[in-house]
């Protein structure tokens, strides 16, 4: 059976089951979920730093989904694609995926019916050093017992949208099987240290990142536009991972989805002054969205 260690465990989230379950928990305790949440939710976009930056804007989308929905039997998980420099969407498709609380197992006939499609492939070596997937994983884990998980790494590129589709497609023609969609991505990636300072250095300038740049990304997110996402992340630089949130909208829209709720939109900056009481002229967004 092919399995899929972890490359980032020690590094982006914790090394040891017990440590992994108790942040967590830890993140759960913290969240307070908004009124209004639809009755079931089909898909949701998490960020994918590490857990002390944005672990806790992650779990609050698991949290929201396992509040509404009676169980899930599988995500599909769009991840981007950081080191992946193929232009089409590749799928693991078979075996299982190791971290510290175990084997989360590939749904291998739902990995088989998107590989059917013209949309993706089958490749399970492309998720060798990405951690977008990875550090979503052990939150499936912990709070969907049992659960399986579909892998793919979305790059941006047009088929985005198109595999999106595709999947939604599947999902609706299988009822007898609860299956969610989660799309990992950051947003704006600012300052010296990134490349990207069109408002130069300083408060005001990561002000503009949050309140401006990311907003765009988000706002075609929540009216479930996947091809403005795209090139809107082109255009303004707000999204490291456009293809696999763009995926996880046109999905959504499959699915009858019309509008999506924003559930928490923060930044590195804002984690390190509540935390560690101080701040940085660079910062990352993090959004958690559903739908």
């Amino acid at each position: 059976m092919a399995i899929r260690h972890a490359v980032v465990a020690g590094q982006f989230y914790p090394a040891s089951h017990g440590e992994c379950t108790e942040e967590i928990s830890e993140f759960i305790k913290e969240i307070t979920l908004p009124e209004g949440l639809p009755e079931q939710i089909a898909a949701g976009i998490v960020p994918h730093a590490g857990w002390v930056f944005s672990g806790k804007t992650a779990a609050t989308v698991f949290e929201a989904i396992r509040k509404k929905n009676e169980r899930v039997d599988t995500f599909v998980i769009f991840g981007a694609a950081h080191s992946f420099y193929g232009e089409e969407p590749a799928v693991y498709d078979k075996g299982a995926w190791q971290t510290p609380l175990g084997q989360a197992q590939i749904d291998e006939d739902l990995a088989r019916a998107i590989v059917a499609t013209p949309a993706a492939a089958a490749s399970c070596g492309s998720h060798g050093y990405e951690h977008s997937i990875e550090v979503q994983v052990p939150m499936v884990q912990h709070l969907f017992e049992g659960a399986k998980i579909v892998p793919v790494l979305t790059p941006p590129v047009e088929g985005a949208v198109a595999l999106g589709e595709a999947v939604g497609d599947i999902i609706r023609g299988q009822a007898d099987k609860r299956i969610v969609c989660i799309g990992s991505t950051d947003l704006t990636h600012y300052g010296p240290r990134y490349g990207f300072e069109p408002q130069g250095v300083g408060p005001e300038a990561v002000r503009w990142a949050k309140n401006v740049n990311d907003k765009e990304f988000i706002d075609f997110a929540l009216k479930l536009d996947p091809e403005k996402m795209m090139k809107s992340a082109a255009a303004r630089s707000n999204a490291c991972g456009p293809g696999a949130a763009a995926a996880t909208v046109a999905a959504a829209k499959k699915l009858g989805k019309t509008t999506g709720m924003l559930l928490e939109h923060i930044n590195s900056n804002e984690v390190m002054l509540e935390k560690m009481g101080q701040t940085s002229q660079e910062s990352v967004g993090y959004a958690a969205i559903v739908f």
